[in-house]
């Protein structure tokens, strides 16, 4: 019988989060380095020429240097299971972010030391404040001219509102950068460049030592130790039920592209970050320790095999222990599945998996069984709560610029559509499909995706529509029927999405609430929770 509890206190399951260009996937890519999921970093092929981050694995992903596919990796480091979700920098993909941010119990947030907090930081570091997800933090970049260390930790505080807590602070910057002490540990390690391999044979100091220290490092030692004790004065002590809570950080600081300051990250990781918690469920708290196997999929990605024109949906492992070929139940259609070639995750590059535990990341082959949100389960009606959609806020018309590849069009737009990579509509009235996205880079790749995974080049044309709402309406208002005689009445602007549920589009905000004033028992939703009309409270933007 498997030891459970043993097994969930071993897993670690954080996502890594930042504003585009920080160096997140180059910190991701050292993670995996360090923990020995790879031997060099920027690639599994060892070709300099073919060097790619393993944890951008799409081929537009290769062209532009982003990442706009959160990926999944796991690894082994010091007797943990460690599963790292490495997620779109760019704000035009934050909605594939904050569903991998559902999936998580850590999230370890990386900041660009010449830039500081930048927009996207704050935004998802919002989410992971609503969750209340700890937050572990890297100062990248000390390779650099950057922005002075305390400068830096004023600001976090000042813009993230929390407290924050140096566990290591750099000593020097730039061409003068000479290492980190650890506060800790009460030593220093000095900086060596270095960009693909690890090495045991770091140099570490004494940090008692100053006379070595000034000597060595002259101004830039002493200017530390000064800021090291302005800091400690300033700073609380790390406090575990804070940092737990997401309202205190701890701070590191360090060169991903130099393999600096790495270890400590990951080691802070194993110690600090908390193994899976209980998750909501509509009807009861799923504890992890349970044995009976409950997940939710909290991701789909279509094509991760071009060559098998395959469809994967990443699954969190809830509570109980998977087994491959066991029988699984589909919570929402009652389906049942029995998956044998589930997989685990390295980045693109996948392997066949036995078992799993509460904290990891399944990925089991999906032919359309199943949606963004769904749970499985061994039978128990469950639903997990809080995967969110949002309201689209640019749209475009899409038609397909070869008539015969009308079929392959379709195909590829229904594919990315339960991705969530895209939001599809299709008209209740008119042929023409919609698409809503967040931002104008998602039309740019699905358009990309289009013809080179499907074979259909697609023409993408403005549409009049600037906002879009889901639509309810409670039993108690008539439901079923008052909801039937509303898209019956608007049939010009409803339409539904990928999972069948029914959106009004409009041109304008007022002409949205005239319609609002007009049928009063409508729910107008900026938010849908889940596939199916499980819907938060009604949002107004």
């Amino acid at each position: 019988m498997a030891d459970i509890p043993n097994e969930v206190r071993r897993r670690r399951t954080f996502a890594i989060i930042s504003h585009p260009d920080a160096g997140k996937t180059t910190l991701t890519e050292k993670l995996l380095l360090f923990s020995g999921a790879i031997q060099i970093a920027g690639s599994v092929k060892a070709r300099k020429a073919s060097r790619h981050a393993t944890s951008d694995w799409m081929e537009i992903e290769k062209q532009r240097g982003i990442s706009v596919a959160s990926s999944v990796m796991q690894m082994e480091y010091r007797d943990c299971v460690i599963n790292l979700l490495d997620t779109p920098g760019h704000q035009d993909f934050s909605e594939d972010t904050y569903r991998v941010l559902t999936a998580v119990d850590a999230a370890l947030m990386v900041i660009d030391a010449a830039n500081g907090v930048e927009p996207q930081t704050r935004r998802l570091l919002q989410v992971c404040r609503a969750r209340n997800t700890p937050i572990l933090t890297f100062i990248n970049k000390l390779d650099r001219e950057v922005k002075a260390p305390l400068d830096l930790f004023d600001e976090i505080e000042r813009e993230l509102g929390m407290t924050v807590v140096p566990f290591t602070w750099p000593v020097g910057m730039a061409k003068f950068f000479g290492g980190v002490l650890d506060l800790r540990k009460q030593q220093m390690r000095v900086f060596a460049p270095g960009e693909d391999r690890t090495g045991g044979d770091e140099e570490v100091l004494d940090a008692a030592d100053t006379a070595t220290l000034t000597a060595r490092f002259e101004g830039a030692f002493e200017q530390a130790a000064g800021e090291v004790e302005l800091v400690q004065e300033a700073a609380p002590a790390f406090d575990e039920a804070e940092f737990l809570a997401g309202r205190q950080t701890p701070m590191f600081f360090g060169s991903a592209i130099n393999n600096f300051g790495v270890r400590e990250v990951l080691d802070a990781l194993v110690d600090l970050a908390p193994p899976p918690g209980a998750k909501a469920a509509i009807q009861r708290t799923v504890q992890p320790e349970e044995p009976k196997f409950a997940g939710v999929v909290f991701k789909i990605q279509a094509n991760m095999d071009p060559a098998h024109r395959d469809r994967i949906a990443f699954v969190r492992v809830a509570a109980g222990h998977f087994e491959r070929g066991m029988r699984l139940k589909v919570a929402r259609s009652g389906k049942e599945l029995r998956p044998n070639t589930v997989v685990s995750f390295l980045s693109q590059k996948r392997e066949l998996l036995d078992e799993a535990y509460a904290g990891d990341i399944i990925g089991i082959p999906n032919h359309g069984v199943l949606q963004l949100g769904d749970t499985l389960t061994e039978g128990e009606s469950l639903q997990f709560t809080g995967l969110p959609f949002f309201a689209p806020e640019m749209f475009r018309s899409v038609e397909v610029a070869d008539p015969l590849k009308t079929k392959q069009l379709k195909a590829g737009l229904t594919q990315l559509g339960e991705e969530g990579a895209i939001q599809v509509f299709r008209p209740v009235a008119g042929s023409v499909l919609l698409l809503g996205a967040v931002g104008q880079l998602q039309f740019e790749v699905v358009a990309h995706r289009l013809e080179h995974e499907y074979g259909c080049k697609a023409r993408v044309m403005p549409s009049r529509y600037q906002v879009a709402r889901w639509v309810t309406c409670d039993e108690a208002d008539g439901g079923e029927k008052e909801l039937r005689r509303f898209i019956d009445a608007n049939a010009h602007r409803v339409a539904y999405d990928a999972v069948d549920a029914p959106t009004v589009l409009v041109e304008y905000a007022p002409e949205l609430r005239a319609i609002e004033s007009n049928w009063p028992k409508i729910k107008f939703h900026a938010l849908r929770e889940h596939a199916g009309l499980v819907f938060q409270k009604q949002l107004d933007g």
